[in-house]
């Protein structure tokens, strides 16, 4: 089934229009006949070829702004501001897309990595090599960055890279992966390497989760619905990237300047990412001292400033010390992804990690505390990807964690946890020299 979201033809070239008649099934045969090509492209040629990228970015721009303003036009009244910001782009953006594409040229090649090596009595040398994935497919939303950022990293990590965004963003990852496919090519490497589905339908992401044999790792990048669907419904692997209900918790001991700082940045700075908090807990100690501060700073005080004001959902305890609407059952397990804040008094630090135990999705937590025990207590004791002492949850990031732009941040355990990088998108094998031993 074709969906009638499609970019116009006119923002394309010729070979990008040949693309769009295209099946989900023929675009991931075509990916899979490129994985070879990219498995054995060398760090030299894969990084002009990124290099190239960025430099279409820029010199596309406006087909890119045209095709974002589409989508903006049908997206707007149909979802929140915060998310109509997720969407949209501008030049500004357009040229943050390209150098997070440059800064991925800039770092090592991730594929040929010797990562173990044993000499065995016998004389058999035994390594553990990074070797590409094959071909990635990537389920994302409405962020039109994800798109260069998927396809940047998938790349260098010489992969084919198959992209299926949501129909909101559909115009903008058309302009953008014509854009990536002229750079692609101008470096001598394949442009199917490259394939974006044109299916926005959940037929494409069902056809995605069960090709097996096309496809090498999923990832999903979006709300948990998406995320559950692929991690309850896949038959090929997939790489859980998690939501994101992060805490923040001002213990007793804490500065509490630094706390309203660092809790203001991590609701306020991005609150449609999965790294913003979206949960504050607060010593009962100091919760009548704090909460009023709280409050000015989120609400009064911003919206003095001109600011979109924090809602403020507040259990008992919290309501008990000030004015704010009452928590419901289950504003304490919501991703909000905007400026709304749920606000729970504790009695202790045990009480804070209990309840980010049970509610937590095991993304970013983090406390406030000027007790040094306190935060290794807190550090050891929650089970999150990240875990911050002092420091703002949007850290989470893989540009600022020095891994370029990221592929997403899983919450999982197994094979990769944390910010998505080029390490953690290569597999591995075992190459073995021997002289003629035999067993």
């Amino acid at each position: 089934m074709k969906s009638s979201v499609r970019p116009s033809f006119s923002m394309l070239t010729y070979h990008d229009k040949e693309v769009f008649d295209m099946t989900t099934q023929e675009l991931l045969q075509k990916a899979k006949a490129s994985k070879a090509a990219m498995a054995l492209a060398d760090t030299d040629r894969k990084n002009r070829a990124l290099l190239a990228m960025a430099d279409a970015l820029i010199a596309r721009a406006d087909p890119i702004l045209a095709a974002n303003a589409l989508d903006m036009e049908a997206a707007r009244g149909t979802i929140s501001e915060v998310m109509l910001d997720r969407l949209a782009l501008n030049e500004n953006r357009i040229a943050g897309m390209a150098q997070g594409v440059r800064e991925v040229a800039d770092l090592p090649d991730p594929v040929g990595v010797v990562l173990n090596r044993v000499d065995r009595p016998n004389g058999l040398v035994i390594q553990r090599v990074s070797v590409p994935m094959g071909v990635i497919a990537i389920i994302y939303e409405s962020r039109p960055n994800v798109t260069s950022d998927a396809a940047a990293l998938a790349l260098k990590a010489g992969s084919a890279c198959v992209l299926r965004c949501g129909k909101e963003a559909h115009h903008s990852a058309a302009a953008i992966v014509a854009a990536l496919k002229d750079g692609l090519s101008s470096a001598g490497l394949p442009s199917e390497a490259l394939q974006l589905v044109e299916d926005t339908t959940r037929q494409s992401a069902g056809e995605l989760m069960a090709a097996r044999g096309l496809v090498d790792l999923l990832i999903p990048r979006g709300g948990a619905g998406l995320i559950r669907a692929c991690v309850d419904n896949a038959a090929v692997p997939v790489l859980e990237t998690g939501t994101g209900i992060c805490h923040i918790y001002v213990d007793q001991w804490a500065n509490q300047t630094m706390a309203l700082d660092i809790v203001e940045n991590a609701k306020c700075s991005r609150p449609s990412v999965c790294n913003a908090a979206e949960v504050c807990l607060v010593h009962r100690a100091i919760a009548e001292e704090f909460l009023p501060k709280l409050r000015r700073r989120l609400t009064e005080d911003r919206a003095a400033a001109g600011l979109p004001p924090v809602e403020l959902r507040l259990d008992r305890s919290a309501a008990a010390v000030i004015p704010g609407t009452p928590a419901g059952e289950r504003d304490f397990d919501t991703e909000f992804l905007d400026y709304i804040l749920a606000v729970k008094v504790v009695d202790s630090l045990e009480n804070a990690v209990d309840h980010i135990a049970a509610h937590s999705t095991g993304h970013s937590d983090a406390i406030v505390t000027g007790d040094e025990r306190a935060a290794h207590a807190f550090q050891q004791r929650v089970d999150s990807a990240a875990v911050y002492w002092n420091a703002s949850t949007r850290f989470t990031d893989g540009g600022e964690f020095g891994l370029g732009c990221e592929m997403g941040i899983s919450t999982q355990k197994l094979h990769a946890r944390g910010p998505l990088g080029l390490a953690e998108l290569c597999s591995y094998k075992t190459i073995i020299r021997g002289s003629g031993q035999i067993r």
